[in-house]
């Protein structure tokens, strides 16, 4: 995967499409790419929050450990971000990740990521919409369980 391959799928990421080019390229260079293998964690729940992951290939899913054991509370795929709710709560990860099949991810350092945000406002707005969907759809799970 060439940088400029990066950068269009970085581009497909709805908080990043409003992004110049050139700083999506910037983003693109600054940040690792990683793989998975099926199984592999990204980080765990308690982990230290140090960096935010987008999925360039594959699928992963997300853990969480509660009392009365362990729930799938939602599945990643080509071009969603995770991990970046412990970044901006600046608290450990608050769910595991697994991969379900190979995976090619961007990591996004903590300081990369934040930096992105301060320049962004829009960005900003975006994360904000992203994590109140995902807050919306863990309640109707919730609720759906407790019936």
């Amino acid at each position: 995967m060439t940088l400029d391959t990066e950068v269009q799928s970085l581009r497909q990421v709805p908080m990043f499409k409003d992004i110049d080019p050139a700083r999506l390229k910037l983003l693109a260079f600054t940040s690792e790419r990683v793989t998975f293998a099926p199984g592999q964690r990204f980080f765990s729940q308690g982990d230290l929050s140090d960096a935010a992951y987008v999925i360039l290939e594959g699928r992963a899913h997300v853990m969480l450990e509660a009392p009365t054991g362990v729930i799938k509370v939602a599945e990643l795929g080509r071009n969603d971000l995770v991990g970046e709710m412990g970044i901006l709560s600046e608290t450990p990860r608050s769910a595991t990740v697994l991969a379900d099949t190979d995976i090619i991810a961007l990591r996004i350092d903590k300081r990369v990521f934040l930096e992105l945000l301060g320049q962004f406002p829009q960005m900003s707005i975006a994360v904000m919409r992203e994590l109140a969907k995902r807050l919306e759809r863990t309640n109707a799970q919730l609720a759906g369980r407790a019936s």
